[in-house]
């Protein structure tokens, strides 16, 4: 594996108005990733810890770098244009103040803990995953593997409804609520953020992207993840392992274990949510040679916001689809929750006409997110899966647009 190096986030031009609040760094807010402890405890409710096989290879190397955060009590244009400047840098940002109530969350967050402490006689129930259902370990139908068990199950909530009487046989009514409505709500955020974007990139039609996870046959999915702890975290990566900010990068010589390995998901847009465990890894981008593994510190409060596939070829390559990872290495559980927004399959996908001119050519050939779809569960996890609908630089589709 390559030697990987950063360039940071460089941040906007300022003026009179680009500082929301009075503790930001700059313009983009940034949030930075820290580890002193190997994953394994907290220092108080605002620690942010970080943790650098199903195991990472031994040359990889982990950066504390800063990431964006955008507060969605600032104002709408402002928080907009930040939205956008980190999803065309990082793919990612750490979302806050998102309104998604407290009370879902906590009752999602209990329906989630009363299955996955269940007998795992109980558990396979809810399984075999065809994708969906419940599954172990195994990752897709390609081989790929990775330390977690999980449940995914499409939002729809007719399907939800019936796949809850083997998920929660006492009480399979309850269950589908909770699930139910925490789907609502989250969707309802992706939706808002999705019409944000489409101001910041200064669409005429501003709500074109929110509108296909409205669809009454939109394919939007939810998947429930728990890593079981590791006896061996004590040997996770810590201090000594880390590439210091600012200075000379260090190999990582002792390998981590890796819960759910390298990939970008195929939707639009992802919104996850994790307990106070840390693990989510993101790669970046900005790397002359490949990029360094950011370790983001869990925050149970924030919802962290992933583009997709979809949304990259959508915007013809100016959002970029974050290629990330989940690490176990806690001697503690850690859960998430993931909405994986996604169009009905019927949709075609294709860059929408503002994002092409003359500087910034058609990069993606049209693609229906059926078509999408068939073509992910043939490769494997890591496969970069948009490289096989880069555009051909001497056909000129005139298909563009999205249309169903």
């Amino acid at each position: 594996m390559s030697s990987r190096t950063l360039l940071k986030l460089s941040p906007l031009p300022s003026d009179s108005h680009s500082l929301p609040s009075p503790s930001l760094p700059g313009p983009l807010a940034l949030a930075s990733g820290s580890c002193s402890h190997g994953g394994c405890c907290r220092r108080g409710a605002a620690a942010a810890m970080v943790i650098a096989s199903v195991t990472a290879e031994s040359n990889e190397r982990i950066r504390t770098l800063e990431y964006p955060v955008v507060d969605l009590s600032w104002k709408r244009g402002r928080a907009a244009e930040l939205l956008v400047r980190a999803c065309e840098e990082f793919g990612f940002v750490k979302v806050v103040n998102h309104g998604v109530p407290r009370s879902v969350i906590a009752k999602m967050e209990a329906e989630e803990a009363r299955f996955f402490a269940l007998p795992p006689c109980e558990k396979h129930k809810a399984g075999p995953p065809t994708p969906l259902g419940y599954g172990i370990r195994s990752i897709g139908f390609n081989g790929d593997m990775g330390e977690l068990e999980y449940l995914l199950l499409h939002s729809n909530p007719s399907y939800i409804s019936q796949k809850a009487k083997t998920i929660c046989r006492k009480d399979p009514i309850h269950f589908s609520g909770v699930v139910n409505e925490y789907v609502k709500q989250v969707r309802q955020l992706a939706c808002q953020l999705l019409d944000m974007v489409g101001e910041g990139l200064g669409l005429q039609d501003t709500r074109v992207l929110s509108r296909l996870l409205q669809d009454s046959e939109n394919d939007s999915l939810v998947r429930l993840n728990h890593y079981p702890p590791w006896p061996g975290s004590d040997r996770a990566v810590g201090d000594a392992d880390r590439e210091p900010a600012g200075g000379k990068s260090r190999d990582k010589r002792s390998g981590g274990r890796i819960g759910f390995g390298e990939h970008s998901d195929p939707q639009i847009l992802s919104i996850l949510r994790s307990n106070d465990v840390d693990g989510l890894q993101i790669l970046s981008a900005q790397a002359e040679d490949g990029g360094v593994w950011i370790p983001v510190p869990a925050d149970p409060a924030a919802f962290y916001v992933i583009v997709g596939d979809a949304l990259q070829a959508m915007t013809n390559g100016r959002l970029v689809s974050v290629r990330h990872r989940a690490m176990a290495n806690s001697c503690r559980p850690r859960t998430s929750t993931v909405f994986f927004g996604a169009p009905s399959p019927g949709t075609r996908i294709t860059p929408l006409p503002q994002m092409i001119k003359p500087q910034a050519p058609r990069r993606y050939k049209s693609f229906t997110w059926a078509e999408y779809k068939k073509a992910m569960y043939s490769l494997r996890l890591g496969h970069n899966r948009l490289d096989l609908f880069l555009a051909d630089p001497d056909h000129h589709d005139k298909d563009s647009g999205i249309t169903d």
